[in-house]
Parts: C-alpha cells; sequence; structure tokens
C-alpha cells in the first residue's frame, strides 16, 4: 500500500542516515475505505492527492512541534506491505497506524515546499492547532500554505537535496 508519512527535514535526514523512518507504531496517511467513501466519485490519483495533502498538513503540526526545524513540509512517500496497515478512521478519514518502521527500500519519493513558501509555511505550522480547534482566522492562514505546491522528488534527489538545507 502506499503510504504518505508527514516529516519534516531533520526527520528526511535522518532517515537518509539511518535507513529507517522512526519506530513502529507510525502515523501516516492513505487511501483508505473512508477516504474513498468521502470522495466517492474522484478517480485513483486524486484521492492519493487528497492522502499527501492530510499528510502536508500534518507535517504542518511537526513543524509547530520543532522549532528549529527549515519551514518546509516534508512528505515522504513509501510503498509498505497491506498486512502492515491498520486505517483509523477514528482519527481521520485518510490516517493509517504502521505496525513496522518505514526503512528507505519502501521509500519512493518525497515531497516538499521550496524556499519561496517557507515564511506562509511557518506562520501556517503557528496557527494549524487553532484552526484544528476551529479558528476561521487559524484556517485562512493554514490555507495560505496548502496553497503552494510541494515539490515531488526522487530518491536519489533526496541526499544532495537535504545538505542544501
Amino acid at each position: 500500500m502506499r503510504v504518505y508519512l508527514p516529516a519534516t527535514v531533520p526527520a528526511l535526514r535522518a532517515l537518509l542516515d539511518s535507513g529507517t523512518m522512526g519506530s513502529a507504531p507510525l502515523t501516516a496517511f492513505a487511501v483508505t475505505p473512508a477516504l474513498r467513501e468521502w470522495y466517492v466519485d474522484e478517480d485513483a490519483e486524486s484521492l492519493e492527492y487528497a492522502a499527501l495533502l492530510a499528510a502536508a498538513r500534518a507535517a504542518l503540526r511537526l513543524l509547530d512541534d520543532d522549532p528549529a526545524a527549515p519551514r518546509r513540509r516534508v512528505v515522504v512517500v513509501a510503498d509498505v506491505p497491506d498486512a502492515d496497515v491498520t486505517p483509523r478512521p477514528d482519527l481521520d478519514r485518510a490516517v493509517v497506524r504502521l505496525g513496522q518502521p518505514v526503512v528507505m527500500d519502501q521509500v519512493v519519493a518525497a515531497h516538499l515546499d521550496d524556499a519561496a513558501a517557507e515564511d506562509t509555511v511557518a506562520k501556517a505550522a503557528r496557527s494549524v492547532l487553532d484552526a484544528d480547534l476551529g479558528s476561521a482566522d487559524a484556517q485562512f492562514v493554514v490555507d495560505g500554505a496548502e496553497g503552494y505546491d510541494l515539490g515531488w522528488y526522487a530518491t536519489q534527489e533526496l541526499g544532495p537535496l537535504v545538505e542544501l538545507l
């Protein structure tokens, strides 16, 4: 199953250094039955994009927790065995829990903000919890970050990219 893991630049650096991402259980996002039901008329690509955006929003929460991290959303994309994935619709329609750590061989790509998004992402990271609690003003700020497209990077590009950040 393809999963989208929210991350930060330091977490991506740690993945590249250690070959694994975090320890299980990991929270990720995927095209789940609940997501398919919510977007009943969408095609597979649109559903994957919805899961990617959910992971990017979760990356804002990670940035809020790590003020030293560069203000760029990071989403690591991996293909993991279906048996390792448990949907968690009680948390959100696209949330899944992974029972095993993600290893570098499972990573297929990563998505990152470019430098132009940093100021907006910084503001969104400071506002995301208020947006989650229903603040319309905070949601407006978060929407500003979501207006930036994440760049796609193949696995062989990740090492040189992280060295630049």
